[in-house]
């Protein structure tokens, strides 16, 4: 994997772990955000089988659980793809074509706003800011900036990512 990727190992020796740190803060109800981290860090996501666990051995309750993941933007339910696109649907981006930047991103993936391609290649996410409004309508795939973005660019980016994720995976031997 590489640093741009935020899908994280599921593996047997992950889940292992995540149970044993769950374990340690058995009954106190004041670790749930720490161990909820815990498992973001290790998983990339919160799953709802380990909201469950995580409810039951720490003696809250599991809308508690939900309540946490919910409010704070850290935390996600589902696994994000390798290239997790962020598209700026504040003011500036907005009035200047944001919302048919996404649209086409929509189209041209097959998924909505908030979805992951199939593939476990892309996600998209609507955010309120970028930070970047003199470049609007601005997106970012991971760490990488895109600014005056049209809905006639998306093919292009998108296509350079799935030449990036295939190089990789041949130099890796997948």
């Amino acid at each position: 994997m590489t640093e741009h990727t935020e899908h994280k190992c599921d593996c047997a020796e992950a889940y292992l772990d995540i149970e044993q740190h769950i374990e340690k803060h058995r009954g106190d109800s004041g670790a749930l955000v720490q161990v909820l981290h815990y498992v973001q860090e290790r998983l990339g996501y919160v799953p709802k089988e380990v909201q469950v666990r995580v409810a039951e051995t720490l003696g809250v309750s599991l809308s508690d659980v939900y309540g946490a993941i919910t409010f704070y933007s850290l935390f996600r339910e589902r696994p994000r793809g390798r290239y997790v696109i962020s598209i700026c649907q504040g003011t500036a981006c907005y009035v200047r074509g944001a919302p048919e930047v996404l649209a086409r991103l929509e189209k041209e993936l097959g998924i909505k706003a908030g979805d992951t391609t199939d593939d476990g290649l892309f996600t998209i996410e609507v955010v309120r800011c970028l930070g970047a409004c003199g470049l609007a309508p601005v997106m970012t795939v991971n760490k990488d900036t895109h600014g005056r973005m049209t809905e006639d660019k998306v093919p292009a980016i998108l296509n350079f990512y799935r030449a990036q994720a295939e190089a990789e995976s041949q130099v890796a031997g997948d």
